[in-house]
């Protein structure tokens, strides 16, 4: 029997609508989870808002925006153990604070700085700025995992853009052939910088492709906390037993592919105003409203809250001692090489660094 293009039917999973109102049964979310992703989610779209304002003024350098897929990243990195991984591309900030990365840290990266990159004991891998590359990378760290038999999921964050590299569809091939315990995780935010999701494949979904390699696959709505909370959870359960996941979770880059993009070159403005309404935080604030457990002076609180933590964290990168370049030589392998060494005590003969 002749198998069809997108013949599959694919349902995506939702919890909330637009306006924060439930969809079939509430699922078991305790009032304290749901307050704590939204705390969460305030704390991602208000540095997320500093971060563009600190770049635009130099005081950072190119920063890639979150604001809009804060749903994806916080409910799905609440989901996760302490044991397990994540293995971030450039956007992924959101999601790298909630599993304990330093937001001082971050700031520090987009600075510059060599400690930029120091998880400091949260098992978060640094940044990927090759597109898919850190698909190989978890695959790397899933089977490690799965050989030292260690409880650990590996989490691989890429954006929809990053399906078309080969780097992911090697990573998801080999993740099924060795029933690794991995989840690749796509927001699918519409757009590859100017490149949108139509003409990035042809595939009725992102999430089909998951058939191709021998593993599950669901489609979430990204902008549905609830939902990519419960989503994720489910998958983390599958993949400890070793068996593969990919999720696509379906959401929207609301701002600039980074603060080098002018999205108005490319993107209909109508296009961004239907998007915005279906804006991940209005929609769990509207539903926590609704419950009875939140309210306008809890808002309010907890913005100046964020505003304060980021604050903090800015403030703490500024006045960190800058890195040179004597330190690179110290940070590309646990014991320096001869060759290294060699390099470095060259370059100190030189005083590069003083």
């Amino acid at each position: 029997m002749w198998i069809e293009p997108n013949e599959r039917k694919v349902e995506r999973i939702q919890f909330l609508n637009e306006n924060g109102k439930l969809i079939g049964s509430m699922p078991e979310v305790s009032d304290e989870e749901l307050v704590s992703l939204y705390k969460w989610m305030v704390l991602a779209r208000v540095f997320d808002q500093r971060a563009l304002k600190l770049q635009r003024q130099g005081r950072i350098g190119t920063y890639a925006p979150l604001s809009g897929q804060e749903a994806a990243q916080i409910g799905s990195a609440s989901a996760l153990a302490p044991q397990d991984w994540i293995y971030p591309s450039y956007r992924e900030g959101a999601a790298c604070f909630v599993h304990g990365f330093p937001m001082k840290n971050f700031f520090l990266y987009t600075m510059g700085h060599l400690s930029g990159s120091d998880a400091e004991g949260a098992h978060v891998f640094p940044v990927q700025i090759i597109i898919a590359a850190q698909c190989l990378h978890a695959v790397g760290g899933a089977w490690a995992s799965k050989y030292k038999k260690e409880n650990s999921v590996s989490v691989a964050y890429l954006g929809d853009g990053g399906t078309s590299e080969g780097d992911f569809h090697e990573a998801m091939n080999f993740a099924g052939v060795y029933q690794l315990p991995m989840v690749f995780f796509v927001q699918n935010n519409q757009w590859a910088i100017s490149v949108p999701v139509g003409k990035q494949t042809s595939s009725k979904t992102i999430v089909q492709k998951a058939l191709a390699y021998g593993m599950a696959g669901v489609q979430v709505d990204g902008n549905d906390v609830l939902a990519v909370y419960m989503t994720m959870k489910q998958a983390l359960d599958r993949a400890r037993k070793g068996e593969p996941v990919l999720i696509e979770a379906v959401t929207y880059r609301q701002g600039p592919h980074t603060t080098a993009d002018d999205p108005t070159k490319y993107r209909d403005g109508s296009d961004v105003e239907t998007w915005l309404a279906k804006d991940p935080l209005k929609r769990i604030k509207l539903f926590l409203f609704e419950k009875g457990i939140w309210n306008e002076a809890l808002e309010e609180q907890e913005y100046a809250k964020a505003e304060h933590t980021v604050s903090e964290a800015f403030e703490q990168a500024v006045n960190t001692p800058k890195s040179n370049v004597k330190e690179l030589f110290d940070l590309v392998y646990e014991q320096k090489s001869s060759q290294l060494a060699e390099q470095q005590q060259s370059l100190a003969s030189e005083e590069v660094w003083k």
